[in-house]
């Protein structure tokens, strides 16, 4: 984040580069209209960022009469990332913003923290799936690791209510 000092003496916070990651899904990209907004506010550059996750083949009985095709399985997930990118970069929101575009690859968590610290960026701007209880012991929280790794501030944007993937049936 660069900073600078105001004649009393105060700092002042100047975001010149967001970071908005995305998964392509509806949730993740709930955060996209906030980054677009404070990036027009303040004139800054939109950097977003899909990680393509290693695939880590199934150990033991699976009930699949052939091995996964774990190769063939990534490069799809990266012909998906590199199809998908511009159409976000694209979208409404973003219109008359500058955007770049980032695919990393490994944990998302990970990736992204290394991606910001790489690109100095002095904020990030991350949806939360929403996920409780079992969903979110299974599954993680990408943007409860980011918060927590990240050297910059993190906005966390949270699904409207309905659209929160909880575990209670509703």
């Amino acid at each position: 984040m660069t900073e600078s000092t105001e004649p009393t003496g105060a700092p002042t916070l100047q975001v010149r580069r967001i970071l908005l990651p995305t998964d392509f899904s509806g949730c993740g990209n709930y955060a996209l209209p906030y980054a677009a907004a404070i990036a027009r506010a303040v004139n800054a550059t939109v950097i977003c960022v899909n990680v393509v996750e290693p695939i880590v083949p199934a150990v033991g009985y699976t009930g699949m009469a052939e091995a996964m095709p774990i190769a063939e399985m990534s490069e799809q997930l990266e012909d998906s990332a590199e199809r998908e990118m511009p159409d976000v970069m694209r979208c409404e929101d973003l219109r008359g913003v500058k955007v770049e575009e980032v695919i990393g690859h490994g944990d998302a968590a990970a990736e992204i923290v290394r991606v910001a610290e790489e690109h100095e960026v002095d904020l990030i701007v991350i949806s939360s799936h929403g996920r409780t209880g079992l969903g979110r012991i299974i599954f993680g929280s990408t943007a409860e690791a980011v918060v927590r790794h990240a050297r910059c501030p993190v906005l966390v944007v949270k699904p409207p209510p309905e659209e929160e993937e909880g575990d209670e049936e509703q």
